[in-house]
């Protein structure tokens, strides 16, 4: 065996036995997360790239509008995506319907094996905490590229999560008066 081949084993034996040290024996899938966080550092490094390639410049700062607004957008999209009965088809492949979760909202369960893609990317598509840092890096890359279209959008999904709350606020009111 060369050296440059007993050196990849090593490694693959460090960092295996580095996995059952950090799991204690718990059946967590930290090889499809790999691959999740894999996916997500190419993508910003592709992001970090092309910004470099075409001379954009970074926005000196975000103006305090543009933060309420990217919060609120990203807060909404990701509860959409990771919760709303109408994008189910998404998280099909990687979720199993549970029932009814909170108003307009399911509930799911990840599937496939624990140590899979499958299983990671459910997490992710089920999980709106989770799914936020992938919303608010598309929404930063838009500031970059094409920052109208990207306030636009964000602006889209903020007004639905304000009109949530008011939607919440009026059934409430509904309720002390009845």
């Amino acid at each position: 065996m060369s050296n440059q081949t007993e050196t990849s084993v090593d490694l693959v034996d460090a960092v295996r036995e580095q996995s059952r040290e950090y799991t204690g024996g718990e059946d967590i899938p930290l090889r499809g997360y790999t691959k999740v966080l894999a996916g997500y550092s190419t993508l910003v490094t592709v992001a970090v790239i092309a910004a470099v390639v075409t001379g954009r410049r970074l926005p000196e700062r975000l103006s305090g509008q543009d933060l309420v607004v990217l919060a609120l957008g990203t807060h909404k999209l990701s509860r959409t995506v990771t919760k709303d009965a109408v994008t189910s088809p998404i998280r099909a492949p990687f979720t199993r319907y549970k029932g009814q979760g909170g108003p307009a909202e399911v509930t799911e369960e990840v599937r496939g094996p624990n140590n899979s893609l499958r299983h990671s990317l459910g997490e992710l598509l089920s999980c709106p905490f989770c799914f936020d840092m992938w919303v608010a890096t598309f929404f930063t890359i838009g500031m970059v590229f094409a920052p109208r279209p990207t306030r636009l959008v964000a602006g889209l999904f903020a007004a639905l999560a304000g009109a949530d709350f008011l939607q919440f606020a009026y059934a409430k009111a509904q309720q002390s008066v009845q």
